[in-house]
């Protein structure tokens, strides 16, 4: 007798071109079987998913989960387990000098699979309102590199940020550790970029498979000049190899730059959210809400799927273990209703748009296990319910100094 069979649900996997009714069967964490038809499996549990959309669980590349040490931190199961997302990676909060306690309290503590970039600064990203990288001396390649061979299993690559609020006058200097830590460490390099370092810079010490984040942010030095033409480096990297995923939070997304990157055919690699403790209240919410603004702004919803389950999980090395539902893998899966109507999107520039279609999370399936967003939230409760009173006051400073509206 097997543990758990989806019924009738359209099931789409980018990663073997899958787009149809489907049964999905689990037996003993794993996918046991795919096919249209196993209604003559004895299972001990049985979901009709008619007319609801079945995928892979979704693989969160970017955001921020160092929940109690850093001040970006949400913790990842009330977020993940409610909203289909069966891997969530953080963007490198924790640095080769606190890493040991984000695996054994983080990582080891979590339903969710937990994997991390590990930053070139030291200290992470443990408080907002200070650049890691205005001091130099935080960075360590030597010790980044070690920490990612130590803990292989669980880490990403690199991470560094290269905007002038985490870098001062230090320019590209940050990035050329962060590269050389991540060649030692055999390994990528995920990059946010922000205002204050001019992109060509960034984007001519790239190498093929590392991470560009925030490629739609809309702030200043970005993947478009002042005319609303795309920088020739631009199409120079992603040629070249370069990755270009969303990091939506909550300064990073600028519907304009999307939408002109969308309607010119540069399409982002990933979608990511960048959550963290100050964009979980709003604009981004959850992934199905960042995932929903790009169905709305014309991508078609095959390619959303494949940009939030397939592409990300090759981006960071593991399109063998997540991403895809392959007989003998970990059964991770996400059920999503599909809703039709008027539904309220913001970026975060105070952008409002209204789409026509919302994905909405129906059930989560973590290996094996069922959680619906109800039972995750009685027993895990909110992400923002673990911000605390002053958290929450100097997040509100932030967002006020950096001109963002809810």
């Amino acid at each position: 007798m097997l543990d758990l069979l989806i019924r009738g649900g359209r099931v789409i996997d980018p990663s073997s071109g899958l787009d149809g009714v489907r049964d999905v069967a689990i037996s003993n964490g794993r996918i046991h079987s795919i096919e249209r038809d196993l209604s003559g499996l004895a299972c001990r549990e049985s979901l009709d998913v008619r007319d609801k959309i079945v995928t892979p669980g979704w693989v969160d590349i970017h955001a921020h989960t160092y929940w109690g040490v850093t001040t970006w931190g949400i913790l990842p199961d009330p977020l993940c387990l409610a909203s289909g997302v069966t891997t969530i990676v953080d963007a490198g909060s924790p640095g080769w000098a606190n890493f040991p306690a984000f695996r054994k309290w983080i990582v080891e503590g979590s339903h969710t699979r937990v994997l991390s970039f590990v930053h070139i600064s030291g200290i992470g990203l443990t408080y907002a309102l200070v650049g890691e990288m205005e001091d130099l001396r935080y960075a360590s390649v030597e010790y980044t590199a070690q920490t990612i061979d130590e803990h292989a299993a669980i880490t990403t690559g690199v991470k560094v940020r290269q905007g002038a609020s985490q870098v001062g006058t230090n320019g590209v200097k940050p990035l050329r550790l962060a590269i050389a830590a991540a060649e030692a460490a055999g390994t990528r390099v995920m990059v946010h970029i922000g205002a204050g370092v001019p992109l060509p810079d960034v984007l001519g010490l790239l190498r093929p498979g590392d991470i560009v984040t925030h490629c739609f942010h809309g702030r200043g030095d970005s993947i478009l000049d002042d005319r609303g033409s795309f920088l020739p480096e631009v199409h120079d990297a992603r040629q070249a190899g370069v990755l270009f995923d969303v990091g939506h939070g909550s300064g990073s997304f600028h519907y304009p730059t999307g939408r002109r990157a969308i309607e010119s055919g540069f399409l982002p690699d990933v979608i990511s959210s960048d959550l963290h403790s100050i964009s979980v209240e709003g604009p981004v919410f959850d992934m199905p809400t960042t995932a929903s603004k790009f169905l709305n702004m014309g991508m078609s919803l095959r390619d959303v799927i494949d940009r939030v389950t397939a592409a990300p999980a090759k981006a960071i090395g593991r399109e063998g273990e997540i991403g895809a539902l392959v007989p003998g893998r970990v059964a991770d899966v996400a059920v999503f209703d599909l809703d039709e109507g008027e539904f309220e999107f913001f970026d975060t520039h105070g952008i409002r748009e209204v789409g026509s279609q919302r994905l909405t999370t129906w059930a989560t399936v973590r290996a094996g296990r069922i959680w619906f967003p109800a039972d995750v939230r009685t027993e895990h409760g909110h992400p923002s319910d673990t911000i605390s009173y002053t958290l929450r006051a100097a997040n509100g400073m932030l967002l006020r100094e950096a001109g963002i509206r809810r």
